[in-house]
């Protein structure tokens, strides 16, 4: 825990569309489907569905993670590690904003805690955020059982107040402190956690965001180059 009346405090980051210029769960699926690892017309279909669903705000993320963590389920721990390594070349590091990382670096500067948190699962984004250098990760956690997933996701998912509750659920595990807290996110479907923190900025954001920053004053900002 931060000592009392220190600067120090906790920098929250969105990951998809704030950190990056993509959507690492959307670009996963297309990995998939380039692969030819799942249904090239269904899991396509689907794939569109719910990324329209989530900028819409009303994604059903039961139905979401059925679909996507099946692939987890159905292919071998050393085949999903391989193809994450050409993900993370393919997909991911040409999406890694130089003003994100700057902006990370600032604040890893300040010796302030770093924290991604996504609705994205740990699958996907851990080594995303090992590249970042960001410690701390929240995400949708599928299941393991002797190394191998289940399909299944475990607890509360990291969505819209599921990010609330899991941040809380984090922040008494790890004995932090929410005082002066910041978090940066594009998106909408973030606004219960934005709305927690002393700090709330929007990066790049869609346009109910944008609409309510302006009206409450947040501060905006732009990773784009």
């Amino acid at each position: 825990m931060n000592d009392k009346g220190s600067t120090v405090s906790l920098a929250i980051f969105d990951l998809d569309n704030t950190l990056l210029s993509t959507d690492s769960d959307h670009a996963w699926g297309e990995f998939l489907l380039e692969q030819g690892a799942v249904d090239p017309i269904a899991y396509r279909e689907a794939n569109e569905r719910f990324m329209a669903d989530y900028q819409a705000g009303n994604l059903d993320m039961a139905a979401f993670l059925e679909v996507a963590l099946k692939p987890l389920a159905d292919n071998t721990p050393e085949q999903l590690a391989a193809w994450h390594q050409q993900f993370m070349a393919s997909k991911i590091e040409p999406h890694i904003l130089p003003k994100a990382e700057e902006l990370l670096a600032r604040h890893r500067t300040k010796g302030d805690t770093l924290l991604i948190i996504t609705a994205t699962n740990r699958f996907i984004t851990q080594p995303i955020a090992k590249r970042l250098g960001v410690d701390h990760l929240i995400a949708v956690e599928p299941e393991r059982i002797d190394g191998h997933y289940t399909g299944r996701a475990l607890g509360v998912p990291s969505y819209r107040e599921g990010k609330v509750t899991r941040l809380k659920q984090w922040l008494e595990e790890q004995e932090q402190s929410m005082d002066e807290a910041w978090f940066y996110s594009d998106s909408h479907n973030d606004l219960p956690l934005l709305e927690q923190v002393d700090h709330p900025v929007a990066v790049d954001p869609d346009d109910t965001l944008r609409n309510v920053a302006e009206e409450r004053q947040w501060r905006i900002m732009s990773l784009r180059d």
